[in-house]
Order: structure tokens, then C-alpha cells, then sequence
């Protein structure tokens, strides 16, 4: 347990509004040698992306793409060039020696079985969360990476986030005494928002390698739903949970540095996207975490509903004995109370029930047990840190990666960190689908 602290002193009574400093190595410098050659297996949403952020960094070079639709690969070459080499086959991309890291963000299904390829070929691997498709397949990433030494990243860029480092901070001070409770959703409300992603008009078979998008998956014909929303399907995708899920805990196992609960139950349901998925819209996940040296027992409540009529968001919100933490999307807030030492009496007690005689007895009592103190200055009840405006916690994420493939750097989410995030996560999925509870062993990353 941690002992409890005082807020954090204001020196300035006029704000109790700060900025979260921004402590990074400079980005505008490197070897000639160090130049890291880049090339991205999926060019979907998050493909893309990633792709962008990770050539904000100096010395990152992209040489290639590879994704199972051309007409993708076409985009990209209108982006980054006519002379990008593209290819379809993820094989000719580990192949090549100019390669020196990929990013991996295929569906999930295709996770593990590239990322472990890629690290065998001698590449650095960036692989989309979550790290694996089943719970069954982590063991073998973290085993590929220890056996070859070479760098891995989880793309849960939230974990470098200087505001979850500073949430962190605040936590381990005391700020608000002994956790108890967490609370933490991640709520949509668009069609994009719960995945009906845009389809190609006039899709056919001969316009994707269907066979190899299949690979170790049911053998089915040709869905272009399946292909462009696949999030939706158990097959290639694992729902809500591997999406969302994820996220949060990634979030709150850095802020906490937290291995994971052990005890896991979900329920849900689809309540309104029938468009023929075969996943919750809507999932509530309740989890049991353990006494460790950095936290307390304590209990998590994880919601993501995409049906949210509120308009949906985000938030972390870490509930101890003396005070309240909530991380959102553009800070912290830290609200701050203290329990008396003394109880108190009257009121809504039975201090009234009690005879006359009684009651003075007890009032003697009480001002010999609990005798007045001394009065002193009040710590401020809120305080709120504030993101630098433009600040980004993707590029932050992707720095840390290439900082790795570098200079040794440690990495912030290695296959490890990647399946305590992804287990309870696709463990909740376990006991949705199968209406159970659900013992997870944080330690050794395993169902018990």
C-alpha cells in the first residue's frame, strides 16, 4: 500500500491550471548511419497512419508497402511517391535487405504469425495492438523477440504519452491515497465510430488476394464486408475488447505499473449496429487486480458502448481514499479530500436514539478520544494539468521505437507489456462468449 501525501503545492494562487513540461531527447539529429529504413505491411486506417506519424521522425526512411488491395497500394504511391516498391506479399517484404523495421498492421489475425516472421528475418517489428489474436499466440511473440534480440513495439501509443507519465507521477506522490477503484470507458457514437467503414463500390474477388487475406482462418467466400469491416468478426478481428479494451489497459497498467488482474468477468450484447457482425456493441468488463508493491487490491470497471447517445468519449478515472484522478484525453485532473481522524457524531446516526444520560456520556468521551487540533492551511480541493497544444502522444510512441532500433533504448510496450494489455482483454471476451468468470495469471500472462 501507499502511503498517502498532501496535493501538491500551488506556488502561484491566481490558476490552479498547469502544463504538463514536454522532457524529450531532440529529434532533429542523427547519424548518416543512422537512418532506418521503413516498410509498412497493411495500409489501412491504422497502416496509414502509423506510416505518417513514424516519418515525422528524422531518419526514417520508407522504402516500402505491402497490402492484400492494390488500389491501397496505388494511394500510396500517390502519397510517397511513384518509385515506392509496393507488393501484395508480405514475404518480399522481409525478404528485402533495405528493410530495416516494419510495421505491422494488418487484421489482428495476421499479428502474430508476420511479427514473428519479421523478427526472424532480422526486422524491428511496430505491430497494431493488440499484439495477438488469441490468447494462445503471446507466448510465442515474447519468445521471438527474446530469441532475437531485436526491438518490439506495441502500437498502444498512449503508454508514451507524457501525460500518462505524469498521471504516474501524481499516483506514486499519493496524491490520492490508497487506490480503490478504478473506472474507465471508451465510448463511441458514429457509424465510422462502431466500424462501418467505407466499402469500394463494385468490389470483387479478383480485386483481393482472398485466399492469402484468409490465411489460418475458416475457409469462406469471398465478403467484402469481411475484408473492409473486419473488426466485426470474430475470424479476423477480436472486437471491442481487442480494439478498446486494449487501450485502457494499456493506459492504466503504465500509470499504475500495474502486470494485470486476476479475475475477469464481461457481459454485453448487441444492441443497435445489426448490420450482421458477430460482436458486442456494447461491453462492460468488472476485474479483480491484486496487491502488488506498486498498487493496492483493487477493483476496475471497463465500459466501451457504441451506441452513446451522449455524443461518447474517454476517460481513466482512478478513485482512491484521499482524493480522485481523472485522465482524459487533454489532461488530469486530481480533485483531493481527507477523512477526519475523528468520526464525527449526529446527524444521520444513531447518536440520537441514544437517552440523555447517554448522549452526554458519549460527548465526554468523544472530546477525550478525539480533542481538537491545531488549524492549518488548506491544500487547494482541484488542481488540473493541461497538454502542450499540438502535443502527440502517436509521435511520442513511434520515437521511442526508432529510439530503440538506434540506441538501445528501452521500449515502452515489448511483446510483454503487449500481452498483459491484450490478455485480459481477449480473457473478456472469454467469459462474455462463454458466460463465465475467468482466472488470469498477471505474472506468467496466462489463463489459469
Amino acid at each position: 500500500m501507499l502511503g498517502a501525501a498532501a496535493m501538491p503545492h500551488i506556488s502561484s494562487g491566481k490558476s490552479n491550471v498547469l502544463k504538463i513540461p514536454i522532457e524529450r531527447e531532440k529529434r532533429n539529429s542523427y547519424a548518416a548511419n543512422d537512418k532506418v529504413r521503413l516498410a509498412v505491411i497493411g495500409t489501412g486506417i491504422m497502416g496509414m497512419n502509423n506510416c505518417a506519424t513514424a516519418l515525422k521522425v528524422p531518419g526514417v526512411e520508407l522504402v516500402a508497402a505491402c497490402d492484400l488491395y492494390p488500389d491501397r497500394l496505388l494511394r500510396m504511391k500517390e502519397l510517397y511517391g511513384k518509385d515506392l516498391s509496393t507488393t501484395t506479399k508480405h514475404e518480399e517484404i522481409l525478404e528485402r535487405d533495405d528493410v530495416d523495421a516494419v510495421i505491422v498492421a494488418t487484421t489482428d489475425h495476421w499479428h502474430d504469425k508476420i511479427s514473428i516472421e519479421a523478427m526472424q528475418k532480422g526486422k524491428a517489428v511496430y505491430c497494431e495492438k493488440p499484439m495477438v489474436h488469441k490468447l494462445e499466440e503471446g507466448h510465442a511473440v515474447i519468445e521471438a523477440q527474446k530469441k532475437s534480440g531485436k526491438v518490439f513495439q506495441v502500437g498502444s501509443q498512449g503508454v508514451s504519452s507524457i501525460m500518462n507519465a505524469k498521471a504516474a507521477e501524481l499516483y506514486k506522490s499519493g496524491a490520492i491515497g490508497q487506490l480503490i477503484l478504478v473506472e474507465t470507458w471508451n465510448d463511441r457514437y458514429s457509424a465510422l465510430g462502431a466500424w462501418q467503414y467505407s466499402i469500394p463500390p463494385n468490389i470483387t474477388e479478383k480485386d483481393i488476394d482472398w485466399k492469402r487475406y484468409l490465411g489460418d482462418a475458416p475457409k469462406v467466400d469471398f465478403d467484402p464486408l469481411r475484408f473492409f469491416r473486419w473488426r466485426n468478426y470474430k475470424d479476423y478481428g477480436t472486437g471491442v475488447a481487442g480494439d478498446l479494451f486494449v487501450h485502457l489497459f494499456s493506459q492504466l497498467h503504465v500509470v499504475l505499473d500495474s502486470e494485470g488482474p486476476e479475475r475477469i468477468f464481461a457481459s454485453g450484447g448487441l444492441r443497435y449496429w445489426n448490420d450482421g457482425r458477430e460482436v458486442p456493441d456494447v461491453i462492460i468488463g468488472c476485474y479483480d487486480y491484486p496487491e502488488t508493491a506498486s498498487h493496492a487490491a483493487f477493483n476496475v470497471q471497463m465500459r466501451v458502448n457504441f451506441v452513446d447517445g451522449g455524443g461518447g468519449g474517454s476517460m481513466l478515472r482512478l478513485v482512491g481514499s484521499e482524493g480522485v484522478m481523472t485522465i482524459g484525453w487533454g489532461g488530469i485532473t486530481l480533485e483531493g479530500n481527507k477523512l477526519p481522524e475523528a468520526p464525527g457524531y449526529g446527524g444521520w446516526d444513531t447518536f440520537d436514539t441514544y437517552s440523555e444520560q447517554t448522549r452526554k456520556d458519549y460527548e465526554k468521551w468523544y472530546a477525550t478520544t478525539y480533542p481538537p487540533k491545531a488549524p492549518m492551511v488548506q491544500a487547494p480541493k482541484k488542481l488540473e494539468y493541461t497538454l502542450p497544444e499540438g502535443y502527440s502522444s502517436h509521435l511520442d510512441h513511434h520515437t521511442n521505437f526508432f529510439e530503440g532500433i538506434r540506441n538501445n533504448k528501452p521500449i515502452v510496450e515489448d511483446a510483454s507489456f503487449g500481452l498483459r494489455a491484450a490478455g485480459p482483454a481477449l480473457a473478456a471476451n472469454v467469459s462474455l462468449f462463454e458466460k463465465r468468470i475467468v482466472d488470469w495469471n498477471p505474472k506468467k500472462m496466462m489463463l489459469v
